[in-house]
């Protein structure tokens, strides 16, 4: 499913195409509305979205105006609005979709279907650009990416953003240095010799850690890594040479 948004300064209209969104397009899941162009911003800003639908006519700032306030936009879009002839000029040079009110049902589901595959394409080919530059070694160690996959979608994230791992069932936590956190359905044996060549220790058997993000090791209360974020993590009888093994090189580096 597509996470989506709608922009819209017309409160009935977001009501009317989420409606039809939720009865004509299963592929398609609504994830925020806002009702100007500053919302907007900030919105997806904040869901980072794969699909937007967006007015262009808003008082204020236009959609066109959201579009140049957003560095480098990374989603689908379609735009839903009124005949405006310089608005649908410009889209249609762009080749972009766009739907005019009242929305007809049969263009929307066409509309949902373009764009959920030019997102499905668009992830292959984040995928494919990812391996290449894993194999060609372009990248540093730090700048490598990782791609996640969540049930929403597949997030690439650079291995140096990552604090640490945290085991839930069938399930592994990513935790990262801007506080966000993921949950990835497969477990956190698969990322454990994936990571350790970028500095990642398993200090317990829910715990995969980032040696940068290591404040200190304190030995009391049985034992747990302090991490520069204020975490405790765990670790092991088992694991306890090896961390102090593990410790030695950090502090050597």
């Amino acid at each position: 499913m597509l996470s989506t948004v709608i922009i819209d300064d017309e409160p009935n209209n977001i009501t009317n195409l989420r409606a039809l969104l939720e009865n004509y397009c299963p592929e398609v899941e609504i994830t925020g509305t806002a009702k100007n162009a500053e919302e907007g911003i900030a919105l997806i800003k904040s869901i980072s979205p794969e699909l937007v639908f967006l007015d262009i006519q808003m008082p204020g700032k236009s959609g066109f105006d959201l579009l140049q306030s957003l560095p480098k936009p990374n989603f689908e879009i379609i735009f839903v609005t009124a005949y405006d002839k310089y608005g649908i000029q410009a889209v249609k040079f762009a080749a972009l979709d766009y739907l005019l009110k009242p929305v007809n049902i049969e263009e929307l589901k066409s509309a949902v279907s373009k764009a959920v595959e030019k997102s499905f394409l668009k992830k292959k080919n984040q995928q494919l650009e990812n391996l290449v530059s894993l194999l060609e070694q372009k990248q540093n160690k730090e700048e490598h990416r990782l791609a996640l996959p969540t049930a929403k979608e597949t997030r690439f994230v650079k291995t140096g953003d990552i604090v640490r791992c945290e085991s839930s069932n069938n399930y592994t936590i990513f935790y990262f240095k801007d506080g966000e956190k993921l949950i990835v359905s497969k477990p956190i044996y698969e990322y454990e010799e994936l990571l350790e060549p970028y500095g990642f220790q398993r200090c317990h058997q829910s715990h995969l850690v980032n040696k940068q993000f290591i404040k200190s090791w304190i030995k009391e209360d049985g034992g747990y890594l302090l991490l520069d974020n204020g975490h405790q993590i765990p670790v092991s009888r088992q694991k306890k040479d090896l961390i102090k093994e593990w410790m030695k090189t950090i502090a050597r580096s």
